[in-house]
């Protein structure tokens, strides 16, 4: 059975979620300056609350079931939903932020990794470095395939496909249980945007699509648990992990990230792709 109609949207509703979107992309600027060794992610967490209340929105995550911050923060082995806490970060940690902002009924969500900066030993500092930078690469590896895809399924492939390329010897595991999604008057919605190759070609790419792509990736195996707060998502293994997201837009000029200032004009162009503007 094919999508409903509504999962496309009409060129104004599009328009609508620029401003959630550029929210969403101040509020992770706001964050990541503040990344030091000795600050809590509880301080950053009321950065990211500062930031989209002083701007009219409201934090999505918070309208989560069960719920009650801005962002999660994901330290070292945790990968994706780490709750804010008072621990104080380390130089060397590898950090994951995740935020999003509603404004008017329409939604935006984004993410990115960081190296805690500081003196910490190299041997531990390049490999997530380097994952971090690979993660990263996937992200527009999978938003240039986009672009030219006709169904979504093209997304997972090229993301899977930048990783193997670009991993070191021993490859990274890409997490098979946490996926992107469509965005729009919710968070999370329907479809799915798999962060691999699968089997079904997925829904179709025309105007009107808005997804948030998110791979996520660790440097062992991808197996992972739900720690005992009932959010956090870490790797059995212990190894680091890596999130970074945007939130994008299909429209009939091409496509727009819509949690980017540029649109996405400076990470796509080494893959030959110009973002449109929404008209």
């Amino acid at each position: 059975m094919g999508l409903r109609s509504s999962v496309y949207k009409k060129p104004a509703q599009l328009r609508s979620m620029i401003e959630p979107g550029l929210i969403t992309a101040d509020a992770l600027a706001a964050v990541r300056a503040l990344v030091a060794p000795g600050v809590t992610t509880l301080e950053l967490d009321a950065a990211a609350t500062a930031l989209i209340t002083s701007r009219g929105a409201v934090s999505n995550f918070q309208m989560v079931r069960g719920y009650r911050h801005t962002i999660c923060a994901s330290v070292n082995e945790q990968v994706v939903h780490g709750i804010p806490n008072d621990r104080p970060l380390v130089a060397g940690d590898i950090l994951s932020i995740d935020a999003g902002a509603e404004l008017r009924g329409w939604n935006g969500d984004s993410a990115f990794t960081v190296i805690v900066p500081g003196e910490a030993p190299e041997e531990l500092v390049a490999p997530r470095r380097r994952l971090s930078e690979v993660t990263e690469g996937s992200l527009w590896a999978g938003i240039a395939a986009l672009s030219r895809a006709s169904h979504l399924g093209e997304v997972g492939a090229a993301i899977e496909q930048y990783i193997e390329a670009n991993a070191p010897d021993g490859g990274y595991g890409i997490l098979r249980d946490y996926v992107g999604h469509g965005i729009g008057r919710k968070m999370h919605e329907s479809p799915s945007i798999f962060n691999y190759a699968v089997p079904e070609r997925g829904a179709e790419v025309r105007p009107g699509l808005a997804v948030a792509i998110e791979p996520m990736v660790v440097i062992g195996d991808q197996e992972t648990f739900v720690e005992d707060d009932g959010w956090t998502v870490s790797t059995v293994d212990g190894t680091a992990g890596s999130h970074w997201e945007h939130s994008v837009a299909v429209h009939d000029g091409g496509i727009w990230v819509l949690t980017a200032h540029d649109g996405g004009a400076e990470k796509l162009a080494p893959f030959g792709v110009v973002p449109k503007e929404i008209d």
